[in-house]
């Protein structure tokens, strides 16, 4: 009898072995579609394909599909919020003459704060097409040090062109 309790915690303790290796991948992130008219664009198209594997500790993540154009996703792996990349947007209408701008690598970008969410969205303004990041809560400066790397090398620097109130 103590033989066959041995056996059966032997066996539960395998299965739960198992079961521990064995990850379910992260479903894929999904991006909502926005408006960007400028998405198809040749500076659009060099960015993405220059876009990196990691940003970060992120990990470039699968999207769920349709994706809309010029996107992407990275992801920690351990799941959690993604940081997600949009390019081709319509200029922000938050950005006014006046708004700070912060520069991070030579790469000028102006900051949306959502109250309601633990993101924020940081759009690059400085470039022929408007780019926007936005970061989950926690992300640390490395998405937006690597992306303005890559923008500065895909991209040339434009005067900005904020709103006037």
């Amino acid at each position: 009898m103590i033989a066959a309790l041995v056996v059966a915690v032997l066996a539960i303790g395998a299965v739960l072995a198992v079961a521990a290796t064995r990850r379910t991948p992260p479903a894929p992130v999904v991006i909502a579609a926005v408006p960007a008219p400028a998405a198809e664009s040749p500076e659009c198209r060099a960015l993405t394909a220059a876009l990196p594997e990691r940003l970060g500790e992120m990990q470039r993540a699968p999207t769920a599909q349709p994706t809309p154009a010029a996107t992407a996703a990275w992801r920690s792996e351990s799941g959690g919020e993604p940081v997600i990349l949009r390019c081709g947007l319509d200029r922000p209408a938050e950005f006014v003459v006046g708004a700070p701008i912060q520069l991070v690598n030579q790469v000028q970008w102006f900051r949306l704060e959502d109250a309601d969410s633990r993101r924020s969205t940081w759009l690059c303004v400085d470039r022929p097409v408007y780019l926007a990041l936005t970061l989950p809560d926690g992300s640390g400066p490395a998405p937006i040090q690597t992306m303005s790397d890559i923008v500065e090398r895909t991209m040339p620097a434009v005067p900005i062109r904020p709103l006037r109130p």
